[in-house]
This record gives C-alpha cells, structure tokens and sequence, in this order.
C-alpha cells in the first residue's frame, strides 16, 4: 500500500473506526455513521475481504431510515460530545436519533458493486433481498418530497445535504437564510485548523435551516414552499440519477432470480418516470459557455455560476450528450494542470478558490473517483487516467486524510479519515486478494 511511512494502513484505519457494525468517518470530528461516508467505507470492507462486514455497514445505516423512506445524513448510533450540533440539536424524535436530512444518495451504485463483485454469492443475494426494498423507499422518497412539481430536478434544504457544505455555489442562496439568533459552540475547529473550515457566518445559516426544519416538524409540503433555502443541486441530482438507473439494473438484471421485479414492479416504473424526467430536465441546467452543468436556485429562479466538482459529476450519471461531454473532459485536463492533486472541488481559476478550506478547493478522493468513473464511461480514458494517478499522488504525498490541498497534496481535514482508506483499498491499490478475484472472475466469463 502507498501510505506513508510508520502510519497506519488502509485497513488498520478502517479497525480503527469501526465501532461495531459501523464505521465512523473518523474519531472525534465525526464520530457518528455518515450517510455517503457509510456506503463508500463498506467499498472498503470489501475489498479488504470482509463482505459481511461490507453489508452489516449498510445495515446498520438503514437502521436510521424513517417511515417516508428518507435516510439521513447521520444516524446517531451512541452518545458524543465533540460534534454539534448531535441529536438533541436536531429535535428528531426516533430511536436511533437522525438528522433530518440526507445526504447524496451513493449507495444504491455501492450496492449494485457489493452484489456484483462480492465472491459469496449467497451472502450477496441474500443481503440485497433484505436491503433493496429500503433503497427503493429512499430514492423514491427524494422524487416524491424533493420534486413534487416532477421537473426531473430534485432540491436540498440545506448545504450539508449536498455533502459539499461550504462550496462557492451555495454562497448565492445562503445569503437569503438568516443567521440562527442563539448561541452555540462548534466543535470542528477545535479539532482541526480552522482555515480548512467553514466560517461562521455559514455555520450560523447552517443552524438556523437545522432551528427551521425542527421548528416547522419536518412537514415536507411546509418546507418546500417556505424553506429559505431551496436550490436544484447538480451533484445530488447526478447522484441520484446514477444509483436509480443502478436500482433498476439490480431489479432487472442481475437480480432478476430474486423476484424483485415481481414484488417492486410499480415502485420501478415510477423510478423509471423519474429517471425519463431528469435526462430531459437536467438540460435547463448546461451552460454552453462554462462547459459544464450548474446547479440553480429555486427560490430566485437563478443558475449558480461557479465551476465546481459538482457541474461535472453528470458524467457519473451519464447524462451528458456526447458533445457536452467532450467540453467536460476539456474542463477536467486544464482543471489537473492547474492543481495536479485531484479535481479540485472548486475551479482553481475561481476568485473563490481556496485550495485548503473544505469544498471551496481541495480534492475529495470519493469525488475523483465518481468522476473517473464517469471520464471512463464517456470515453475519456485519457482523463480518467489522469484522476486516478493525482489520487494516487494525495495519498503518497499525506496519507489517508479526509481531503488534500489540490495544489501541494497536503492532507488538510480530518486524519485517519475511513472513506479515503476505502478508496485506496477498493480502487486505487487494492489488494492482492481482491484483484486476485476480480481477475479469476474475468476467467471465469471468457471461458
């Protein structure tokens, strides 16, 4: 493996955070169960050799799934004092506690990679017969609650629902939410620099949506007209749109044997609507002069104009046309020339570009590798080569960091961090064992 000297290996760290049956992303700055954190980590368990472990973090994360079919962002397995705001913040009253949002929903294309290359096939079937129905839930509870007017453009609430919190995107909208009038403590920048942070300025709008969903009991037809915050985000929109088609592949094809067409034929016509509707919607959102997607503003009906990871994410969903997808490989090669660690998440070129704070510059493994993913299945091998090298680069420069300064590679972020170990056990230096099997299987079909 590529870590550094004397520190932990990629495994050791996913050890390190597992905290029985789930994964914290890591200990003391997170130290609950992440939503995309989860689904990526369980890649790693994987690949490390551990299906079970893999579809236990699954379980566990759905453990938190309410009756409408959201899964939030954190399910509050146990009690801690380092992060804010916990459960007591967010007012959710179940067992275990959430938050009250979500987050992009990764996990149904995790699944279909668990079933499909997971070796016990036993195990595989019989862990997506009990899971698959949950999925199904969630993803139809984003169409129906997020995008009641059936645009094909599902909306978040908050910025921390889009996963990137503080991206310069969010700047536009953030400013119509006002600042929560309470007092609070964070505890993130006592645990880490605070300039990789966001500012309090954002965090006091962050408090005041959390104030506002408890406030209004979470009653989605109430916060969908009156939400201060509402913005069609191209990334959850991707997203989305990649683990649906992945839901219905799961149903159709390589779960057929299952009768999971027969049991779920109505709720996969309805997602096949819904999929219909966003190839077709999503167009509203291309800028021609950009050369990538943007996410927009549903309360001042405006497109957010900044170049970020998040515009070229629709690769992953295979939404572009070939035309627009060639503009985007362009955008990506000048993007890896001006900062080589990873697809910055904010443009380098950007006025707001800051290569160290958070989602306004540095380079997120997990991102680089949906976006390899979609370079790949667009033809841009070249790109997609170049994404997975300048990861390589992030771990070899820093070790395994919850994310790295896209121009020096530094690790910036949390240390130790479980989705960045995942990526580097699953995609970029798996283990012998794992591309062992992944080989044999190859055997296998050709024979």
């Amino acid at each position: 493996m590529t870590a550094m000297p004397d520190a932990p290996s990629a495994h050791d760290i996913l050890k390190l955070n597992d905290l029985g049956g789930y994964t914290v992303p890591t200990r003391g700055l997170y130290p609950f169960q992440w939503n995309w954190d989860a689904a990526i980590t369980a890649l790693g368990w994987m690949a490390a050799g551990d299906e079970a472990r893999a579809w236990r973090e699954v379980e566990r994360l759905l453990e938190g799934q309410w009756d409408n079919g959201m899964v939030p962002h954190i399910v509050f397995h146990g009690d801690a004092e380092t992060y804010f705001p916990g459960p007591e913040v967010w007012g959710v009253q179940r067992s275990p506690s959430t938050s009250a949002i979500s987050q992009p929903p990764v996990l149904a294309s995790v699944m279909k990679i668990l079933f499909e290359e997971g070796r016990d096939r036993t195990l595989a079937e019989q862990k997506l017969a009990a899971t698959l129905p949950a999925v199904i839930d969630y993803h139809l509870w984003f169409y129906r609650e997020r995008d009641p007017e059936g645009t094909g453009r599902v909306c978040s609430y908050h910025p921390w629902e889009s996963g990137m919190d503080n991206s310069p995107q969010w700047d536009g909208p953030l400013a119509g939410v006002p600042a929560v009038d309470a007092e609070y403590v964070r505890r993130d920048t006592g645990l880490v620099d605070p300039s990789e942070r966001p500012h309090k300025y954002e965090y006091d709008r962050y408090i005041y949506l959390v104030k506002f969903f408890q406030q209004n009991d979470h009653d989605a037809k109430v916060l969908y007209r009156d939400c201060p915050y509402r913005v069609e985000d191209i990334s959850l929109i991707s997203i989305l749109h990649r683990g649906t088609r992945d839901l219905v592949t799961l149903c159709e094809e390589d779960a057929a044997s299952l009768d999971l067409v027969n049991a779920h034929g109505e709720a996969l016509f309805s997602l096949k609507q819904s999929l219909a509707r966003t190839e077709e919607g999503v167009q509203a959102l291309w800028s021609e002069e950009l050369g990538c997607f943007l996410s927009r503003d549903a309360r001042a009906n405006v497109l957010l104009e900044h170049v970020t990871t998040a515009g070229i994410l629709p690769l992953f969903a295979g939404l572009p046309n070939d035309a627009q997808a060639k503009q985007m490989g362009g955008l990506v090669a000048d993007w890896l020339a001006q900062a080589p660690y990873g697809v910055a998440s904010t443009h380098p070129e950007s006025t707001r570009f800051e290569p160290k704070r958070y989602w306004r510059g540095p380079s997120w493994l997990h991102i680089n590798w949906m976006l390899a993913i979609g370079c790949e299945d667009h033809g841009l091998t070249q790109e997609a080569a170049q994404i997975k090298q300048a990861s390589k680069d992030c771990i070899a420069a820093a070790g395994y960091w919850e994310y790295f300064n896209s121009v020096t590679g530094e690790g910036c972020g949390g240390r130790d961090f479980s989705w960045t170990a995942a990526m580097d056990l699953y995609w970029l230096n798996p283990l012998d064992i794992f591309t062992a099997n992944k080989a044999q299987d190859s055997a296998v079909e050709v024979s």
